[in-house]
């Protein structure tokens, strides 16, 4: 099964240090916050999982 990345909105502050660092283009900052937008595209490199100065990513399956 393909893992995709979930954003804990609660956690979110929309910094959109996700949208910078993934290399494919998978989230985008909506509302204030970060939302996924394309979660088909994930290569599950977990840059935003690593990169989320709040911890509100994580990819999963």
């Amino acid at each position: 099964m393909t893992e995709k990345p979930y954003v804990n909105k609660a956690k979110c502050t929309g910094c959109g240090t996700c949208k910078d660092v993934c290399p494919v283009d998978v989230f985008e900052i909506k509302d204030g916050k970060s939302v996924v937008k394309n979660p088909d595209a994930c290569i599950q490199c977990r840059a935003c999982e690593a990169s989320c100065p709040e911890k509100a990513i994580v990819v999963k399956e």
